[in-house]
């Protein structure tokens, strides 16, 4: 799987990631270090008060609502990339379609038809920009 953090960006804020600089997370979802700092303050603020703070989106501008909806986009996209490499793992590990599927909640075929493409058949990754 791949781990540079330069190609990966966190799903908190948006901010694409730097090679040498952890994005800390998994199952998709990514977190750069400001936005952990952010939100250890905001869990234990939590747990001093008992007071949630409120959702950022509360107070953000019509403008600023439209400005994220491509940053979702994006993070939707990482997470598909992230279920390719996942399967991909599975596939390297001689689980077949059928298991994967199982898994998915899908059919056997169906996971071959949305992945195969993306995998080869013995599981290895696939080559630069066939992909």
């Amino acid at each position: 799987m791949d781990v540079d953090s330069g190609k990966k960006h966190c799903s908190f804020c948006g901010e694409q990631g730097e090679t040498g600089k952890p994005l800390v997370g998994g199952l998709g979802a990514f977190m750069c270090g400001d936005c952990v700092d952010h939100y250890v303050e905001s869990v234990a603020s939590f747990r001093r008060t008992g007071e949630d703070n409120p959702p950022p989106w509360r107070d953000m501008s019509d403008p600023d609502v439209l400005g994220k909806l491509s940053l979702i986009v994006q993070t939707g996209a990482q997470v598909d990339r992230f279920l390719v490499e996942w399967v991909q793992l599975a596939r390297s590990r001689k689980l077949s379609w059928a298991e994967i599927g199982k898994a998915l909640g899908i059919s056997r075929q169906a996971a071959w038809e949305r992945f195969s493409r993306e995998i080869p058949d013995d599981g290895r990754a696939p080559q630069a920009g066939t992909a």
